[in-house]
């Protein structure tokens, strides 16, 4: 029997999220809208998706409310894509996701990134929470910084040299994509 697509009878929370997110690629579009990708040409270059793949994962993102597609430029027209509330909810998940990573299946580098609690300039801990004011910090309030294990990043496109640098969460990258480059 083959592998279904879906997970039709199961009344499972889990299982409609996974509807929506669980998709092959889907997490890390999500992720990068976070680091501040909002291009296509900046996903396809970062993650190496198919132009088809990466197409229909936006498609879905934003029908469903996680993404909603803005208007840059009109001639030729161009979108590109941000976090609705819906979507920036969706962090807790990815930063527990990415801490799992890191304490069960770790690099021997290190983390690539860590983030830091912008208000008081403290990593947040593997839960979220920053030790300086006791708060789980918002991604509008996270800096992602370089990891202990960044000089094992061998990426060179120019998202992944961008994000070599500290950049805000949810703040556009592309305008830091063409000093890059």
């Amino acid at each position: 029997m083959a592998l279904g697509k879906d997970y039709l009878g199961q009344e499972c929370a889990v299982a409609r999220a996974l509807e929506l997110v669980g998709e092959r690629w889907t997490l890390l579009v999500v992720r990068d809208v976070f680091y501040g990708v909002r291009r296509f040409s900046d996903f396809q270059a970062h993650l190496d998706i198919p132009r088809a793949v990466l197409t229909a994962r936006l498609a879905t993102l934003v029908e469903a409310g996680v993404l909603e597609r803005r208007r840059y430029q009109e001639s030729p027209p161009r979108d590109e894509y941000v976090l609705t509330d819906m979507g920036v909810s969706l962090w807790p998940a990815i930063y527990a996701l990415a801490q799992w990573a890191i304490q069960y299946v770790p690099s021997a580098a290190g983390a690539v990134r860590e983030f830091a609690h912008l208000p008081c300039d403290t990593v947040v801990d593997r839960t979220g929470l920053c030790p300086a004011c006791g708060r789980v910090a918002p991604p509008g309030e996270l800096e992602m910084r370089p990891g202990p294990g960044i000089h094992a990043y061998k990426r060179t496109d120019p998202v992944s040299l961008a994000l070599r640098k500290p950049h805000r969460l949810l703040e556009p990258l592309h305008p830091v994509i063409a000093a890059a480059v």
